[in-house]
């Protein structure tokens, strides 16, 4: 049986990986995976650190689509893939990779996997968490200092240099492609209780 390709997009803070992981969590052991498309950024170890950093990582020229979308047809037609894996600190992808093997749910996580029309052909079902624009900021410079060693004034410019202009021109155009539209991310349960249910039920 072909794996289920589930896409889900939305803005940066949206909320997106959240009801990622609550999907994955929520299906038996071994029946999902998720793929991270921010994992596919370009390697850029030919450049400087300071370089990388100033790159538009918001902009889908910057993420190395193509490999992804040969990824989903591998696992679509029963075969596993090595999946990049990326340092956000250094802005390096990493020299090691990820074993993914097919399994009944992939689930295709990232600001952009809507806007790709290559992408949208290996889903089967396509989902856009919608979450209001301050709240997605908060959770932004919170998980940029946290965890990707970033002080506020680098996120800052990057917001407005950027992750804002980027959203208004790719990622929010790209909603009007989601078969469903989730409000508040992770909060929802209603929502994700949902797709978790027709999923379960697609299992068997």
């Amino acid at each position: 049986m072909q794996p289920l390709v589930l896409g889900i997009a939305g803005g940066t803070g949206s909320g997106k990986s959240t009801v990622s992981k609550k999907i994955a969590d929520a299906l038996p052991a071994g029946a999902s995976v998720v793929l991270d498309h921010d994992a596919y950024y370009r390697d850029q170890r030919n450049l400087p650190l300071e370089e990388r950093a100033r790159t538009n990582y918001d902009h889908p020229d910057q993420l190395e689509t193509e490999l992804l979308v040969t990824h989903l047809a591998e696992l679509r037609a029963g075969r596993g893939v090595d999946a990049p894996l990326y340092d956000f600190v250094e802005h390096l992808r990493r020299l090691e990779t990820r074993r993914v093997e097919p399994v009944p749910v992939v689930i295709v996580e990232g600001i952009l996997v809507l806007a790709d029309a290559r992408l949208r052909e290996q889903m089967d079902v396509k989902i856009f968490v919608d979450t209001d624009a301050d709240i997605r900021v908060m959770r932004r410079i919170r998980r940029d200092m946290e965890h990707r060693g970033r002080t506020f004034a680098q996120i800052r410019e990057q917001y407005y240099r950027t992750v804002r202009p980027m959203h208004l021109q790719f990622v929010e155009p790209s909603k009007r492609f989601a078969d469903l539209i989730v409000p508040e991310g992770g909060e929802n349960r209603v929502a994700i209780d949902l797709i978790i249910g027709r999923l379960l039920h697609g299992l068997g």
